[in-house]
């Protein structure tokens, strides 16, 4: 069964257009590009129909990843019906995202990007990069790899429980 997550930044721009397009392209890897749909969404719509942070995107495309999303706001309403897991990068978005669930089944939905690390466990979360520099924007992208994989392991070990 297709599992399909969303990840929820602030104004999707910098850390779930990243956390989407590292999750694209390791499930392609792996084979399971048909297993994982990824989305990403902001809290707030300041930043809606535009592309990923510049400075982001350059990042990223030194490593491979191509940013191709349009910032979106998160609208509770149809998202928590048309995601399986719904990913907040630091504990603000969870926050925010636990506010808006109407439901137990909803809020069940919700996680922190950090909950799938491995090397970056314990954080309160991905940073936002926006207003510091190039060493911010690695240490994300670093982060996201790590949770990323560890996420797509976890839906691919859940998925191996429904053949």
């Amino acid at each position: 069964m297709r599992k399909r997550v969303l990840f929820v930044c602030l104004g999707n721009i910098c850390r779930s257009p990243g956390a989407e397009a590292i999750m694209r392209r390791r499930a392609g890897e792996r084979g399971a590009a048909d297993l994982v749909y990824a989305d990403s969404a902001g809290i707030g719509g300041w930043h809606a129909g535009e592309t990923a942070d510049k400075r982001m995107m350059a990042h990223a495309a030194r490593r491979g990843y191509e940013l191709t999303h349009r910032a979106r706001k998160f609208y509770p309403d149809a998202d928590f019906g048309a995601f399986d897991l719904i990913v907040g990068m630091d504990d603000g978005n969870v926050r925010d995202l636990l506010a808006m669930a109407a439901t137990e089944e909803e809020r069940g939905k919700v996680r922190k990007m950090t909950d799938f690390c491995r090397r970056f466990a314990g954080r309160n979360g991905v940073p936002d990069p926006y207003y510091g520099g190039a060493e911010g924007f690695e240490l994300v992208l670093d982060m996201l790899e790590d949770a990323v994989d560890g996420l797509l392991d976890q839906l691919l070990e859940d998925g191996k429980g429904g053949e």
